[in-house]
């Protein structure tokens, strides 16, 4: 079991690490290049953005040479080549927000029919409400693939930040599954960190490539399937709340979002510079330094998951109150705060430029 699932990762990885200096190339011939277009970028030139191809093709193919057998894993590898396809679409076309939210739901409603599903949720219900029951485990599914899916879309602002959060996610629900004895789930989610680790060094400040949304979406939808591929219907209670856990920074700052625009009354699905990765590099942190602040917020969250899987409340508890203790420190601590931002914001300069050359010095 071991060696099989070290190949898992291993053969991700490789793939992964090898075809993204072929993707650098294939991005400007294709036209997929992110232009800096307004100020939200936190880069000043054009770069490549078709990263998701290398991690596409490392986890697919991981995933197709050594997981067989359950009848769902073909199921999500054809959503994987779906949600991939829309993402690229995106990255080259620029897809309205509604046109890719319906992409997004018709994927999920092909998985609920491959019998991927959040079944606890019917069975809660018990005997006599099996209708009710499956309507309701329908919502959850598509609401919680749908979330994530764009959860991991949100992040995806700083280099390396989308990929390194998903390794670590799917590390620790890996280590989650394997010791509940779930191994199809732990051997898929090795074969996504692969995937993620092995375009990591090309996209890891300073980034040579970006994944683009082909690349966001493909890596949170596979987070959102994969952790619900646990082969008894009780792990799946697990399988839920353990991404969930693990996902808690980029979620809590993606309902924030939601509720920031709907305060300020605007599209939900609107971009803005509200994000926590934007709020750090604002604090004057560069992005080398606010990706690893995040990456370590991200690890106590997935050790916090290790915990409360094995039981232990007591310390699940005691890493969520240092992990949001760090994030408060991050945001608030005025001696980390550069001198140049305190100045431009008493002489009311740009706060795009003042975070441009911040990226730079950092």
């Amino acid at each position: 079991m071991y060696d099989i699932l070290w190949a898992v990762f291993a053969v991700a990885f490789v793939l992964s690490l090898a075809t993204t200096p072929l993707a650098i190339k294939i991005a400007p011939k294709i036209g997929a290049m992110d232009v800096p277009k307004d100020g939200r970028r936190m880069h000043t030139k054009s770069m490549p953005r078709f990263g998701g191809m290398a991690i596409f093709i490392g986890t697919t193919a991981s995933m197709l040479i050594f997981m067989h057998g359950d009848p769902r894993v073909p199921g999500i590898v054809i959503g994987g080549v779906l949600i991939y396809i829309l993402g690229v679409i995106d990255d080259l076309k620029n897809l309205p927000a509604k046109v890719k939210f319906l992409g997004q739901m018709v994927i999920a409603i092909v998985m609920y029919m491959y019998d991927v599903r959040i079944e606890f949720i019917s069975n809660f219900f018990g005997e006599g409400k099996s209708e009710l029951g499956a309507a309701v485990c329908f919502i959850v599914t598509i609401i919680w693939i749908v979330g994530i899916t764009n959860t991991v879309n949100l992040i995806d602002g700083l280099d390396g930040l989308a990929a390194g959060t998903s390794a670590i996610a799917s590390l620790c629900i890996a280590y989650v599954a394997y010791i509940h004895g779930m191994y199809l789930a732990c051997a898929a989610m090795l074969a996504l960190a692969g995937g993620a680790l092995g375009f990591l060094p090309f996209n890891f400040y300073p980034a040579k490539i970006f994944m683009g949304d082909g690349g966001s979406l493909y890596l949170g939808f596979m987070l959102s399937t994969l952790s619900i591929l646990g082969p008894v219907k009780s792990a799946t209670i697990v399988a839920v709340i353990i991404p969930v856990l693990v996902l808690g920074v980029p979620i809590f700052d993606t309902a924030f979002a939601i509720f920031r625009r709907m305060v300020n009354k605007r599209p939900i699905m609107e971009a803005d510079k509200g994000h926590l990765h934007h709020r750090l590099m604002h604090l004057g942190y560069g992005q080398r330094r606010a990706t690893l602040m995040l990456y370590s917020v991200s690890g106590i969250m997935g050790v916090a998951a290790v915990t409360f899987s094995r039981g232990l409340w007591v310390e699940t508890l005691g890493l969520f109150a240092i992990a949001f203790l760090m994030i408060y420190i991050f945001l608030t601590d005025a001696n980390h705060i550069m001198p140049q931002i305190k100045n431009s914001d008493k002489d009311g300069e740009n706060s795009e430029k003042v975070i441009e050359n911040v990226s730079k010095e950092a």
